[in-house]
């Protein structure tokens, strides 16, 4: 991205505070306008002295230079507050639109793409581009309208010393793009360093367990010493490039200073410039040296920000693959009622359901079992949309899942994953998560359910205590109940159990299902389990196989049948047998 296309990118958000835009611009002009009065009446004051002016008119010229002083300081203070302001208005912005746009995207394009990149974006790029719209834009107007009117006024002081002052112009121009081309180039370098840096960090932090469980702890510190070696190096050359414009800058003003103090010495000498206009002169030449030096850190970051708002628009430019309708339904309630016709699945590595077709009336519990990788999570992940069939429909209450309003369809699913996921936050928030002005009562009540009351009453602070990242602080067992917790508060008309007790023991796992037993009651419930305890009181249990349903019965009917179903009754009962025998 180009600093146009940046430009045109940001003009909505720049219109939408057009007020203190053009405020803060107009402070601009006004500070820039007084500052180059100030050289005028310093010229004045020492022509008035050499003229033997007497000190009240020395005073006079004094104060005059310190009410241009104050004026300056004042809109100069104003400039600053409301462009910068500005900049973390349009910050604020841009970070909520992409935090609302990646939340909206499919889980697909989490797959693959990696957290740490995307966080990187979302802080160290987006602080990019607000120094690109604060400082960025703030000094780039300042320091060339400062360098239009001292120009101006010291062409009609002299114009032969004016054209020898800006003679390194053209030299300054002409380092300024081929330094700023090579900016942006490494920078954006260092940003994909970044991006590996905070990507290696967010696994090392979500995986701790594993990295000790496998004593990686100094394998892993070595690779992240490799990637923060390569971050430094390219770190440091961008630097180096940077430390060869400065003093390039400054050699070339240098010079210009010696020859225009050369030259107009001589016309002070041979009376053809006074000494009070040498002096305004030199002022402001003085007051071109900023604008020169800026110029390179101006340059520096508008590459830097064109560099990140390019990486910033990658995401943006994402687009869900799960497609919202063009007029949603969004009914006030939802029965439950779910039925699959001919739904295939297909993904890059083959098909994960294949023609499935199936009926569950409103209020039923369904089971689905079968082996690892048959198809069981996709099957219910197309129940809320989380992903969408190849082929075939899903119909949920007689409509297809993909004409209701997205949101709308996931509030009346209540679904506990088989990988569970909790915040670092307290029991209570993380039960309640989902579910606004959620009492303390009704919290309490979905744990009792899930069969987490017991543990919560051993926690130092109850259902406030802080389970950590990933409730680390908690067991698997644990983490699931308070999943199953978080479902049951939702109180929606269907509920999914994927395989959500797969890390309780089967005591335990009869206590939960016991509890449960009322919340099924009216709701359509789908288990996945590889348990036939947990399955066996489904009205309907459902048999995958490579992406088919093989078989379909009560557990009376699949028991005495001779398949899949039958042999995992058998070999769970001989092992039950076994463990009663020790």
């Amino acid at each position: 991205m180009n600093t146009r296309d940046a430009i045109r990118y940001l003009r909505p958000f720049i219109w939408r505070y057009r007020s203190g835009f053009f405020s803060g611009l107009a402070c601009l002009v006004m500070k820039d306008a007084i500052a180059v009065c100030g050289p005028l009446v310093l010229g004045r004051g020492i022509d008035a002295l050499k003229a033997g002016a007497d000190a009240r008119s020395v005073a006079g010229f004094a104060l005059l230079l310190l009410a241009v002083s104050a004026a300056k300081g004042i809109f100069q203070f104003g400039m600053r507050i409301i462009l910068i302001g500005v900049s973390r208005d349009i910050e604020f912005d841009l970070r909520n639109d992409l935090f609302r746009h990646v939340i909206s995207l499919s889980p697909d394009y989490f797959a693959r793409q990696r957290t740490g990149d995307i966080m990187a974006r979302a802080t160290n790029d987006l602080n990019q581009v607000r120094m690109l719209l604060g400082p960025g834009v703030m000094y780039c107007l300042e320091t060339g309208l400062t360098f239009l009117l001292a120009v101006a006024i010291m062409l009609r002081l002299d114009w032969r010393l004016t054209l020898l002052a800006i003679l390194p112009a053209p030299f300054v121009s002409f380092a300024m793009i081929w330094f700023g081309q090579r900016i942006h180039e490494r920078f954006e370098r260092i940003q994909a360093k970044f991006s590996d840096i905070s990507s290696r960090v967010q696994e090392n932090l979500a995986g701790v367990r594993i990295v000790r469980a496998f004593a990686q702890e100094r394998a892993e510190i070595r690779k992240f010493e490799l990637l923060n070696h390569d971050y430094i190096a390219q770190n440091l050359r961008l630097v180096r490039l940077q430390g060869m414009l400065q003093p390039l800058l400054e050699l070339l003003i240098g010079l210009t200073f010696l020859a225009v103090l050369w030259a107009g010495g001589s016309q002070v000498m041979k009376g053809r410039l006074s000494l009070g206009g040498f002096v305004t002169f030199n002022t402001y030449m003085g007051m071109l040296v900023w604008p020169m030096i800026a110029l390179g850190w101006v340059v520096n970051l508008i590459q830097r920000g064109t560099a990140s708002l390019s990486r910033i628009e990658e995401i943006l430019r994402e687009r869900p693959s799960l497609a919202v309708p063009a007029l949603p339904l969004s009914p006030a309630a939802m029965a439950g009622e779910i039925r699959f016709e001919d739904v295939t699945v297909a993904y890059p590595s083959g098909l994960a359901l294949d023609q499935v077709s199936f009926h569950i009336p409103a209020g039923r519990t369904v089971a689905i079992v079968g082996h690892t990788g048959s198809g069981k999570s996709t099957l219910v992940g197309l129940i809320p949309r989380l992903l969408d069939p190849s082929g075939g429909r899903v119909l949920i209450d007689g409509i297809d899942a993909r004409q209701y309003d997205p949101a709308v369809l996931r509030r009346n699913v209540a679904f506990v994953p088989q990988e569970t996921f909790l915040f670092s936050s307290t029991l209570a928030g993380n039960i309640a998560f989902g579910v606004e002005n959620a009492d303390a009562e009704s919290i309490a009540g979905a744990a009792e359910m899930a069969g987490l009351a017991a543990d919560i009453a051993g926690f130092p602070a109850g259902l406030e205590t802080v389970v950590g990242e990933r409730g680390i602080t908690l067991s698997g067992g644990q983490k699931q109940r308070t999943a199953i917790a978080r479902a049951v508060l939702r109180d929606a008309p269907i509920l999914i159990l994927d395989d959500a007790l797969s890390s309780v023991d089967t005591l335990t796992e009869d206590r939960i299902l016991t509890g449960l037993s009322g919340v099924f009651e009216g709701r359509t419930v789908i288990l996945i389990s590889h348990r036939v305890s947990t399955v066996r009181h489904a009205d309907q249990i459902l048999v995958l196989e490579k992406g088919r349903i093989v078989e379909s019965g009560s557990h009376d009917e699949l028991a005495t049948a001779g398949g899949y179903y039958a042999d995992l009754v058998t070999r769970q009962t001989l092992e039950e047998e076994l463990e009663t025998t020790r």
